[in-house]
């Protein structure tokens, strides 16, 4: 009895943390009769923009929006070659091909499960680029001294992808304030959230004037039209549940990396598993706890049946996915392809108790491989 009462107990992978100021700003919006696109979003760019040190931040209705207004405010577009990795959510790679260009996929580090920057070196002088979209995966910083001098090298334009690393730093530098441009997403299961929403952040003036104009039609004035844009605002009930979320982001981040602590200190020692890596100089901020282990599959059913929220992130490499091999795409990345077998992520979100975390390292530790 006690077994099955146990099992049906689930510990989520994910838990937004919505709170009282949330909803007032919600309130206050919504008594304004003023809901798309108003003082609420420009408050949040702001405050945004200042929590990077960066001078402009242009708000979204999601993150894969903010992927493709950053590429084309850039100018990327026109058969331009964008080197990024087969790692991640394939909107990374979908808003290159939106915006008229064609990723060039490198391979991963085994540690860091982020881009390799010898492969992506390699990459770049077999095939030639015009831009590098890095990921900063799982919550963790790219080598950013090894991505900036191939960056410096070869002339490339610099995007970011930062929608798993709010927070996150590169010796002592936010993700996000490295690149030409940067990108953000507030989908529920980040470290912060608007519900849906994005953010386009640049050190660039004209950059960020083409992102707004791509952004808001009404951006250059009212019917009046300088580029071919689109609607992608951010809705000022998004942005009202943001600002606060922005506020606690450093707390929550904290409370993550104690988590994180926990369950490496429980878990680090099996032979079996790898715990993720924090290396020196970088801030991880575990938007996902993501381990390694040779069975994974059977791992992931193990946990199932403990009640223990999981969940694989990317088993299928993006130039593998059928969409992409109809396009022509395909090619051999062996650290990514191992990854994509090997990888699990265990829940390690602010609102887990002590408790929780007992229990989740008690089932992953109970697993015996084969």
């Amino acid at each position: 009895m006690m077994r099955s009462m146990r099992t049906a107990v689930t510990i989520p992978i994910a838990r937004p943390m919505i709170g009282e100021e949330e909803r007032q700003r919600i309130l206050e919006v919504l008594a304004s009769g003023i809901l798309v696109a108003d003082r609420m979003v420009r408050e949040f760019e702001e405050a945004f923009a200042d929590y990077l040190g960066l001078p402009h931040a242009v708000a979204t209705s999601s993150g894969t929006a903010a992927l493709q207004v950053a590429l084309e405010a850039l100018g990327i577009g026109n058969g331009d070659r964008v080197v990024t990795t087969p790692f991640t959510f394939a909107a990374t790679s979908h808003a290159i091909l939106h915006a008229g260009a064609r990723p060039v996929f490198a391979d991963v580090d085994p540690r860091t499960f982020n881009l390799d920057p010898q492969s992506v070196e390699d990459v770049v002088r077999r095939e030639g680029a015009r831009a590098l979209l890095v990921v900063h995966l799982y919550g963790l910083p790219c080598d950013m001294v090894a991505i900036e001098e191939i960056v410096r090298r070869y002339r490339l334009l610099l995007i970011e992808d930062c929608a798993q690393a709010h927070g996150a730093s590169f010796r002592g530098r936010k993700a996000g304030s490295f690149g030409d441009a940067a990108i953000f997403s507030f989908y529920p299961t980040k470290n912060m959230t608007t519900g849906e929403g994005g953010m386009v952040v640049t050190p660039d003036a004209a950059v960020a004037r083409r992102a707004r104009s791509l952004v808001d039609p009404r951006a250059d004035g009212e019917y009046v039209y300088d580029v071919i844009g689109y609607n992608f605002r951010m809705t000022d009930i998004a942005a009202a549940i943001g600002l606060p979320q922005l506020r606690r982001l450093d707390r929550q981040n904290e409370i993550r990396r104690r988590n994180a602590s926990t369950l490496t200190s429980g878990l680090g020692a099996l032979p079996w598993l790898q715990a993720p890596v924090e290396l020196p100089g970088t801030f991880h901020v575990y938007t996902q706890y993501t381990v390694r282990a040779r069975q994974r599959d059977a791992l992931a059913a193990h946990l199932a049946r403990e009640g223990i929220g999981h969940k694989i992130f990317y088993p299928m490499l993006i130039p593998h996915t059928p969409a992409y091999r109809r396009l022509g795409f395909d090619g051999h990345f062996p650290t990514a392809e191992t990854l994509a077998r090997e990888v699990l992520s265990l829940p390690v979100h602010p609102a887990l108790s002590d408790d929780d975390l007992r229990r989740i390292i008690e089932a992953v530790t109970a697993f015996r491989p084969r």
